[in-house]
């Protein structure tokens, strides 16, 4: 089991709280670090498993504040912007493009619209005129086919 310093051990804690594997924070280290580490060493610092039981309080408090932070700003993820989606999409028409894959540069040109085009959203509006509430008004079928007929003489 290799020996982990403050920087490595606060590395682990802050990509585990961000949701990265054992195994994806095991090959970061290697790669930041130089240091081999397993992915059991690697799980003996994510507090929401049973195996963390010596950990220190501060790498615990690192974690909380660290997950907090990640869960409330997707500002900060790359993907979650619509810029960085279409840019890859981009990329990938491209290289379809060249290898004449006329299906695939399809999907491309339908998935780039339905970015641009917000349909791959949860998002919905409902607001009234400027902006403000909804109105609504409880009519009787006389008051309701009088504003019918006034709408219909403006169209």
């Amino acid at each position: 089991m290799a020996k982990l310093t403050e920087p490595m051990k606060l590395a682990i804690v802050q990509a585990l709280a961000c949701y990265d594997t054992p195994s994806e924070v095991a090959e970061a280290v290697k790669e930041q670090f130089g240091v081999v580490i397993t992915r059991q060493q690697v799980a003996g610092y994510d507090p929401t498993k049973g195996s963390c039981k010596g950990m220190a309080r501060k790498l615990r408090d690192v974690f909380d504040q660290t997950r907090k932070a990640f869960l409330a700003d997707v500002s900060t993820i790359p993907i979650a912007q619509q810029a960085v989606r279409l840019r890859a999409l981009q990329r990938e028409f491209e290289r379809a493009k060249m290898r004449g894959n006329t299906a695939m540069v399809a999907q491309l040109l339908e998935q780039a619209a339905k970015e641009c085009g917000g349909v791959l959203t949860n998002r919905r509006e409902l607001t009234g005129k400027g902006g403000g509430p909804i109105q609504q008004a409880n009519l009787s079928s006389e008051e309701f086919a009088e504003a019918a007929r006034r709408i219909a003489a403006e169209v």
